[in-house]
Parts: structure tokens; C-alpha cells; sequence
């Protein structure tokens, strides 16, 4: 079963806003069964929008369409879809009163005008899907074997349209094959010579399981597909192949994730040892403590964070010994312990990541070299602390660090 998601917006085209809501739709149709044969976005312009519907037709038998559905002139979606449907718009009372009491609740004092009230104009033939969120309807119209699904641009709109509309009615009406996805986790190993390890195993994969290499800065994702009929044979080969996969690269494996990601591994294993985690930051600028508070119920276990980019904030907040920078660098070993010992101490946390670096483009207050990272790990017995050189472009050594200090303090905690 293939899909097609359009995304209609300038906005987009000029990278005024980022494409999200691709990305959502393609893992929840992913989810029951559905394969995403391509995403495209254009420009809120009639022709363009005729000729990305006549081609999605041709290949896919269902249709999202996000984006262009707002009262403006500039909005053209919903007059665009009547031409390609052979189809004209209509009143729905239905979603006139949703309008008009969401006007109601939220905007007292602001009149209902008619272009608010056009927003309950829709194609004769299509089913309306009310919009909880917002005053523009997700609608869905047949034509010939195809479904075409149109849905608000605006995020949380189309996510509530798409978990609570779509994705049954899909799940009715069509029949769907399984997709089973196992994702494992690596770090410390780069992709080709991943491949070069797992090329015998990897030439001898059952036809309807698939590997697929997902790359970052510090970490590999080997995530593995299989696609059927038969549920319980593709969870069985997946486990088994998931089982050989371990085998042969146990020493740079971190766990699995079903699309879970290292912090959240971490945020269970703090969970399950009722442990916590502090953090004291300088050169990664508090992304440590972004990603570890991004996980909701992060603070059953994260006690808080320090950003001491400047030496005088290592100084003056983290209280690190003044002679201790001058003799050894603000960058160095020394100072990344020490940072960790007053962040474990400061919030009486089990565990302490600390991180200090040169990043770039210029070596600041270090006479280190573009690149080099101290990373250290205070633990409830010790602190360790590695010297890693990162390269010299910025984003990537900021990246690189991150990862590399869930990897460590990953490894810090099974210990425990």
C-alpha cells in the first residue's frame, strides 16, 4: 500500500519554516502498514498543485495534502482540489457552527467575518473531518481508487486529524501489510566499517528484511525492516536477525532503541536504579541538558545544569580553583573533573556530566587546538574523563561531544 504526502507553502519552499508534518505523517502510516512513496512540496500555485495531484494519482492510492487551507487569497488548496475533482464548494453546516463556536469561546470580542465563515466552504463530495483545534477542516474525497486526504498545515491540527481521523479510516478501509522495524544503536564506529564487518551477514538476509544505515556525528543506527502478511514470522526473523547482528558488533552496540533514542535508554536506566544526573556545560552550551529534559518525567531524575561557558562563570559559579585553570587550561582534564565533582556536589545528584572544549572558530581562552573536548563522568565513586579531538567544524564537535557524553555516561551507569 503506497502513500503520497504534498505539502503546499511558500513558507517551505523559501525555508521560512521547516517541513515537520511530512515527517509525523510518514511514521504513522509507516506505523500500520503504509509505505510513503514520495513527498513533495510546492508553491500555493494552481498549475503546481494540479500537476502534483495528477502524478500522485498516478502512483499511490492515498493522497495527504497539508498545507493551503486558511481564509486568505493565498490559501487556493480547497479551489484547486473542486477543479481537479470536477467538484464545487459548498456551505457544510456542520462546520459553520464549529466556527462559530470557536469564535465564540475564544474570540468575544472579535466579530465573525465572512472570511472566517468561508472556512466552512468545502468540496460537495468530500467527508469532512472536524478540526478540534482550529476552524479549517480535514476533508476526504475519492477518486477513482484514490483517496485523497486534506489536512491543515498548522502542526498540532493535522497531528490530532491524522491520530484521530485518518489513520482509522485508512485502517477500515484498506488492507494493509505489517511493517516491523528494530532499531540498534552504536556508537564509536563509523559507518563503512560497520559495513565492513556486517557485509557476510548482511548478503545473507532473509529477501523481505532490509538493513538500512542511519548516520550521525558519534553514532550509527543499524535499523532493520521486514515487510508481510504474517506478523508473527516478521517479529520472529527480526529477532533472530537482531540476535546475529548483536553477536558480531557487541563491543560497539548500546542497545536498542524502537526508535528510541540514548537518552531515553539513559532516562530508563536512571528510572530502574533510581538514580540521578546533573550537568555542567561550557562549550556545548546547555544541548546536554536540553536533550536530557527533552524525555517527559525527566525530573524523577535530572537535578539540574550549569552553563559556565566563560572561564570567569568556571570560576565564579562552579567555584573551580583559579589556580587549577592557570596551571592545567581552561580546557583541559583537570577542569573537566572538576567541573563534574560541583555539579554532582551542587545538586546532590548520583551522576555528573561535564563538558569543556575548544569548538571553534577560535581557540578562546585555551591555547588547545580547534576540536579538542574533555568530556568527564563523576560517578558515586569516581570520575572519569576522556580527551577526544572532534574536528574543526563547529556544529559537528558541539554534535560529536553530546553524543559522545551519552555514551559515556551510559556506560558509567550499567556499571552501577
Amino acid at each position: 500500500m503506497n502513500a503520497e504526502i504534498i505539502t503546499i507553502g511558500d513558507e517551505i519552499l523559501i525555508g521560512q519554516i521547516v517541513d515537520t508534518n511530512s515527517v509525523f505523517i510518514a511514521k504513522e502510516l509507516n506505523k500500520i502498514g503504509v509505505s510513503v512513496y514520495q513527498i513533495t512540496s510546492i508553491q500555493d500555485d494552481k498549475e503546481h498543485i494540479l500537476t502534483a495531484l495528477k502524478e500522485a494519482k498516478s502512483r499511490a492510492k492515498i493522497v495527504i495534502i497539508t498545507g493551503g487551507l486558511g481564509p486568505t487569497k493565498d490559501d487556493i488548496t480547497k479551489h484547486t482540489l473542486c477543479e481537479f475533482l470536477e467538484d464545487t464548494l459548498i456551505e457544510n453546516k456542520q462546520v459553520l457552527k464549529h466556527v462559530e463556536g470557536l469564535f465564540a469561546k475564544y474570540y468575544k470580542d472579535k466579530p465573525l467575518s465572512q472570511i472566517n465563515k468561508n472556512q466552512a466552504l468545502v468540496p460537495s463530495k468530500a467527508e469532512v473531518l472536524q478540526n478540534d483545534f482550529g476552524t479549517a477542516p480535514g476533508m476526504w474525497m475519492v477518486n477513482g481508487e484514490t483517496v485523497f486526504v486534506s489536512l491543515p498545515g498548522v502542526p498540532f491540527e493535522m497531528k490530532n486529524l491524522i491520530t484521530t481521523k485518518v489513520l482509522p479510516k485508512i485502517i477500515n478501509q484498506f488492507k494493509c501489510p505489517y511493517i516491523i522495524h528494530k532499531t540498534i544503536i552504536t556508537y564509536g564506529i563509523g559507518e563503512s566499517a560497520l559495513a565492513e564487518r556486517l557485509e557476510d551477514w548482511e548478503m545473507n538476509l532473509p529477501n523481505f528484511v532490509k538493513l538500512a544505515y542511519l548516520p550521525s556525528l558519534g553514532k550509527v543506527r543499524l535499523r532493520l525492516s521486514a515487510k508481510g502478511e504474517n506478523k508473527q514470522e516478521l517479529i520472529d526473523a527480526i529477532d533472530e536477525e537482531c540476535a546475529k547482528l548483536n553477536r558480531l558488533i557487541s563491543d560497539v552496540v548500546y542497545g536498542m532503541e524502537d526508535e528510541e533514542s540514548i537518552e531515553m535508554v539513559i532516562a530508563s536506566l536512571l528510572t530502574n536504579k533510581k538514580r540521578s544526573l546533573a550537568t555542567a556545560e561550557s562549550f556545548t552550551g546547555g544541548k546536554i541538558a536540553n536533550v536530557v529534559t527533552s524525555v517527559p518525567g525527566a525530573s524523577s531524575y535530572f537535578k539540574g545544569s550549569v552553563v559556565s561557558y566563560a572561564t570567569e562563570a568556571k570560576e565564579n559559579v562552579l567555584r573551580v580553583p583559579k589556580e587549577v585553570i592557570e596551571k592545567h587550561s581552561v580546557v583541559s582534564e583537570a577542569v573537566a573533573k572538576e567541573m563534574a565533582l560541583v555539579a554532582k556536589k551542587m545538586f546532590n545528584s548520583d551522576f555528573a556530566i561535564a563538558t569543556t572544549g575548544n569548538a571553534g572558530p577560535t581557540k578562546g581562552d585555551s591555547n588547545a587546538e580547534v576540536g579538542t573536548v574533555f568530556i568527564a563522568i563523576a560517578t558515586p565513586k569516581e570520575v572519569v574523563c576522556e580527551e577526544f579531538m572532534m574536528g574543526a567544524q563547529r556544529e559537528r564537535v558541539v554534535e560529536k561531544s553530546v553524543n559522545k557524553a551519552f555514551e559515556m555516561l551510559q556506560k558509567e551507569i550499567l556499571n552501577f
